[in-house]
Parts: C-alpha cells; structure tokens; sequence
C-alpha cells in the first residue's frame, strides 16, 4: 500500500440496479414507472429554453418547493428538495444524525443506510426483521442517535399502518426520526399527517416511482421548519445549486398535474393486483406488496435460476444475494404487456 493510500476512506458501495439497454426488453428491475410523465412535462420537454442552462438555478428551489407546498398543505418552508431521495437522504445523514449513539434501521431494508452510515462515520445498528420480513417496532424503543426506515419497505414491499409510525415516533421523541417513503402512493397513508405532532420526523419521498421521472432525479422531505432549515444550511455549506434549472421546471408541472398522476398510480396498483393473483398460481409465496413491485419466493425453484432464465429472454427482475434473501426476486410493476411477457417466460421455465 502506498503511504497516500492509507488516507483514502474506504466503503463497500451500495450497488444500484443493472441498467440494461436491449432492444424489445422488459425491464421489471429498478422500480421505475412503466408509464411517461405527464402531458405538461412532456410538452416542456419539447418547449426547452436552452438559454436558461447557461444561468444558475435558484438556490432556494423556490419554483418546486411551492409547487410541493400547495400540494400537501404544508409551508414552502417545510420543503426540502434534493438530486433524488438519495440525495435527500444522504443530506439528512449529515444533518442529523451526529450522536456518538448509534443510528437504527431494519437489516433488511434499502440497501443505501449501512453505505451512508460508513462514509460519513456514523455509528448504526441493523435491527433483524423477524421471520416475515416485517420491522418489530418495539426494538426500536431503546436508546439510539436516529432512526430511519421506508415504509412501505424495500424490497419486501410491507406497508405499515400510520399507528405503528406514530407508535415508534412517541417512543423517540429525542431524535430525529426519518420515513422514507418512496413507494407510499401505491397504496399507503402517508406519514406526512403526523408532522404537526411531531417535530422530529422527516418525512421524504421522491419523483422516482409514482411521477415517472427517475431520470431527472428529484426527491424532497418536509417537516418542521427547523428541520428543513438545518438542513439547507447543510446543503448551503456545500453546495448551493443542486438542482439543475430543467429539474425545477419540470418537477413543479408534474406535481400540478393531480389528475395524470391518480390515473398512472391506479394503473400499476391494478396491474399488482393481478399480479399477486397470477404469481401466486406460478407457486410464488410473497409478503402483501402496497408498494409498485412484489418480493417473491419460490419453494420449487431457486430465484437465481429464475433470475438467469429470464435474462436469456430479455426480462430483468432484481436478485439480491444478501443473506436470508438471496432466494427472493423483486419484480417491479410494469405494464399489463410487460407482465404477460413475464408470465409467458415462467410458464416456459416451469414447463407449465
């Protein structure tokens, strides 16, 4: 090792989805929408002012913020918005989670936590779900620096009730408690009811999943303002134009297009509806997903098997070798042609 070397920060890397780009592919992998943006989006896109790349942006994300504010009643001041929920999240990690006691969440959950917590030095603990996959709240009564968990999960796609959330919020009111919740439009209540009762929870989401807009990368978290305030100053301090000026323009006309984004949930809470009905006569065994993707089992079939079989086809679902899941495939929600094209592909792997 060279003497340079022994000053590098060292992390084992969250490692994002595969990223194919075949022709005619299904693309059941990452969790993206299988439906465009809405129509106002879409006529932006074609409408670009290139001028405007040339300024900065604002730094205050005004635009997006109050767009956001109206939507779920709230302040322009108890929104934050970041490059994704990722970013939002990582920016939450810096900001509140600074105590020598360590920082809770599930061991099986979004794989990113254990990555952040390792780059910026914060201590944590992973809490085992138990054997259904599901968080035990109760060990989340116990002294800690912070928690943070998704609900509805990831990857196993339970939903828990806002009583639960708010069961593990009274039992850890010197903290900073953080929900993220990516998947919550596909069937669940959020969070964000609690704020005004709560001033320490965070309360993220993102345009990824339910907006169709994973490729502009925009996430946001609301809470108390002195949340949201201690937060961009965080942000401030490093860099203040994370949102690039396209990013701003057209996350703020997805979120005024209430209507396009109801109708494009209901499709996929359709589409997974009928999903856990078909999987189930594959032989499949899941937890009941409210999330826009089901974790599924096999007890005949090893789920890398699977997983290898359908790339020769063409379809990518999500394996993950970690242990206790490394015999569960993620299928995320496509369309109903997508899914048939999935469907036709097991009944061909299990000679059915």
């Amino acid at each position: 090792m060279k003497a340079w070397e022994s000053n590098i920060r060292k992390v084992v890397p969250y490692v994002p989805g595969e990223q194919p780009n075949v022709k005619d592919m299904v693309k059941l992998n990452t969790n993206e929408n299988p439906y465009p943006p809405a129509p106002g989006v879409q006529k932006l896109s074609s409408e670009l002012d290139v001028d405007c790349l040339r300024l900065y942006p604002a730094p205050d994300c005004k635009s997006l913020c109050n767009e956001l504010a109206s939507y779920y009643n709230v302040k322009p001041e108890q929104v934050f918005v970041g490059v994704g929920s990722d970013d939002v999240i990582s920016m939450a990690f810096l900001t509140f989670f600074n105590s020598e006691k360590p920082i809770l969440f599930p061991d099986i959950t979004y794989s990113f936590y254990n990555v952040w917590g390792d780059v910026y030095r914060v201590p944590y603990e992973e809490i085992p779900v138990d054997d259904n996959l599901k968080i035990i709240k109760e060990d989340y009564y116990k002294e800690n620096g912070g928690i943070i968990f998704p609900n509805p999960n990831a990857p196993t796609g339970i939903l828990e009730p806002l009583e639960f959330v708010e069961d593990i919020l009274k039992n850890n009111q010197d903290v900073v408690v953080i929900v993220d919740e990516a998947y919550i439009d596909f069937g669940g209540e959020s969070a964000l009811k609690l704020i005004e009762s709560y001033e320490n929870l965070l309360v993220v989401q993102t345009f990824s999943k339910s907006r169709s807009m994973a490729g502009m990368r925009i996430g946001f978290a609301i809470g108390n303002e002195r949340l949201i305030k201690a937060l961009n100053d965080v942000k401030f301090s490093i860099n203040s134009y994370t949102m690039n000026q396209y990013a701003l323009k057209v996350g703020a006309e997805a979120v005024r297009d209430r209507e396009y984004f109801e109708s494009t949930v209901q499709k996929i809470i359709k589409t997974r509806e009928e999903a856990k009905i078909k999987l189930r006569e594959f032989g499949f065994e899941f937890p009941d997903s409210m999330s826009n993707f089901i974790f599924a089992t096999h007890k005949k079939y090893k789920a890398k098997d699977i997983f290898e079989y359908l790339k020769t086809k063409n379809i990518f679902v999500r394996y993950f070798s970690a242990d206790r899941i490394n015999n569960y495939l993620r299928i995320t929600i496509g369309t109903d042609e997508e899914m048939n094209k999935l469907y036709e592909a097991l009944e061909e792997y299990m000679g059915i």
